[in-house]
């Protein structure tokens, strides 16, 4: 069989490339080699949470794979057979758990049964999606395209000690169902999702305080977890519509003033909200490969990252189907089919 070659320092020049790639190789059988991983960031190659995501992928499908190892900037993936089952891993760092977990979920819907996926490490860090978005954005979408899914986060993982862990469990999808998202429809509620551990509750009490200085009214909420669970913070703004749910968030830091943490959120949501597109900048790079596997589908953005241009990219390499953005008013749409 031919083998596809990837040059990871295309596009963003990140884990995107690799991870999509993992994903579809195990789908569609293909083989895959990437050159120069990772090599648009400032460490280069396989971290924690890319070489987590290798393996796992290895251990669902029985692949052959070549140079994983840590800082490895070479991957050859020879995947085989997708088994559903139980399966486990561990990032052993405050990498990002979503990430890998997005990765494999999509082999499992091909699978020859029902699995669950536990990943264990960073549930909320400022590289990665948390992994409330998951369940309160992504997971939503994908059952009405007919994926059987439930996401569970069992333990929050702040960085740098990480330590979190989420639970999937999925099925394999029977027939697809094509989404379109044209617009959210009228804003029905905003909230503000203040989380603290191992630090002051009061932090994440500015921080709400703050987004509704610059959002409007919205609903506080304020979990405040056992401090064995951190030492973290971060804030959440989620935004419900008829059609979705949107969720933008800031991570807070030592030395970092909670406004600063709750203007970074505030921000990013206040443009996409009055932007009238369907989906923020980070669904629509997750919402792609779902689309593409069901071989249609459209939604506006508001804006399109250079992940969504990479995605593309690898998604061509191993589908057939088009795929076609244009520029509309105030936003953009992008069409599968």
């Amino acid at each position: 069989m031919e083998w596809i070659e990837l040059d990871g320092s295309r596009g963003e020049g990140g884990g995107q490339i690799l991870r999509t790639a993992l994903s579809l190789s195990m789908i569609t059988g293909i083989p895959f080699a990437i050159e120069r991983i990772r090599a648009g960031r400032r460490k280069p190659g396989l971290l924690r949470q890319h070489l987590t995501a290798v393996q796992a992928a290895a251990a669902v499908c029985g692949a052959q794979v070549e140079g994983a190892v840590p800082g490895s900037q070479r991957l050859r993936f020879q995947p085989g057979p997708i088994r559903g089952g139980d399966y486990a891993f561990a990032i052993g760092s405050a990498g990002s758990s979503t990430l890998v977990l997005q990765t494999v979920l999509p082999a499992l819907w091909y699978a020859d049964g029902p699995s669950t996926l536990r990943v264990s490490g960073g549930t909320h860090n400022p590289a990665a999606p948390p992994a409330d978005f998951l369940i309160r954005c992504w997971q939503p979408l994908l059952q009405r395209m007919g994926v059987t899914l439930d996401i569970q986060l069992l333990r929050h993982g702040f960085y740098p000690a990480g330590g979190g862990e989420v639970l999937a469990s999925t099925a394999p999808v029977t027939a697809w169902q094509p989404l379109q998202l044209e617009s959210p429809g009228p804003l029905q509620r905003t909230r503000a999702i203040g989380v603290v551990s191992g630090v002051p509750a009061e932090i994440a009490k500015r921080e709400m305080q703050r987004a509704a200085s610059s959002l409007g009214p919205l609903d506080e909420e304020l979990r405040v977890l056992p401090a064995n669970e951190g030492p973290g913070n971060v804030l959440m703004v989620v935004l419900e519509y008829p059609e979705l749910t949107e969720l933008f968030s800031a991570c807070g830091e030592r030395g970092l003033p909670a406004e600063t943490v709750a203007d970074q959120a505030a921000r990013e949501a206040r443009h996409y909200r009055d932007s009238g597109a369907a989906v923020g900048e980070h669904l629509a790079d997750q919402l792609l490969l779902p689309m593409a596997l069901a071989g249609q589908g459209s939604f506006t953005t508001h804006r399109l990252s250079s992940h969504l241009h990479s995605n593309m990219e690898v998604i061509g390499k191993f589908l057939a189907v088009d795929m076609e953005t244009r520029e509309m008013a105030g936003c953009y749409r992008v069409e599968l089919g």
